[in-house]
């Protein structure tokens, strides 16, 4: 059975819906359920930033200020520090996809982890290469090795992919699951009711 999880990297809902997917796996396991792969699906929320990304203007007041506050509150409930007041740089993303989308499969969920973390905890800017560097040097030799195969341009062909079916999925925010391409689930849901999905994908 296979999990498809469609997420951007500056998105902070994903980054909440990535830390309850990887809860409600764990719990899954540890009640003997059949075992889930776990398929990354890039998804970028503006593929028109420029490669280099644009300046963040975080912002204190009126509705976008209020988002912010509800998505850190969100945040905050899921046990993750959302620190948009670091955040200077509004990446594009596609470069950080490129490198998930060509590691190994055992290190994708820390790749992506460690992604996030950078993004919303550090405040550090995924569209610069050195910092794709810096990451892979965190996560091993097996990650290192990819910096090559990025700069060679290796992995668009994999991210162009993923944003052409989520494009023809409808999807316009993230995070969303799809359970064995048998039903799909948007927003940052809680693991109980990830957990009730599985259930019901394993059943079907």
């Amino acid at each position: 059975m296979q999990i498809d999880f469609y997420y951007d990297l500056f998105c902070p809902w994903c980054r909440i819906g990535h830390k309850y997917l990887l809860e409600a796996i764990d719990r899954w396991h540890a009640q003997g359920g059949e075992k889930f792969s776990l398929a990354y699906r890039a998804y970028q929320l503006d593929p028109t930033l420029p490669p280099e990304g644009m300046p963040f203007r975080h912002a204190a007041h009126g509705k976008a200020g209020e988002a912010l506050r509800q998505v850190a509150a969100a945040g905050e409930a899921a046990g993750l520090p959302l620190r948009f007041e670091l955040i200077t740089r509004m990446p594009n993303t596609r470069l950080a996809h490129r490198f998930v989308a060509l590691l190994p499969e055992p290190l994708k969920a820390g790749a992506v982890e460690a992604l996030f973390r950078a993004v919303f905890e550090e405040g550090r800017d995924i569209a610069a290469l050195a910092e794709i560097e810096a990451i892979a040097a965190s996560l091993g030799a097996d990650a290192i090795a990819v910096i090559e195969a990025l700069e060679r341009g290796e992995g668009e062909d994999r991210v162009a992919t993923d944003g052409a079916v989520a494009a023809r999925l409808g999807v316009k925010g993230g995070p969303l699951f799809v359970f064995g391409s048998r039903f799909a689930l948007s927003g940052a849901y809680p693991p109980d009711k990830l957990l009730q999905a599985m259930r019901r994908a394993a059943q079907s």
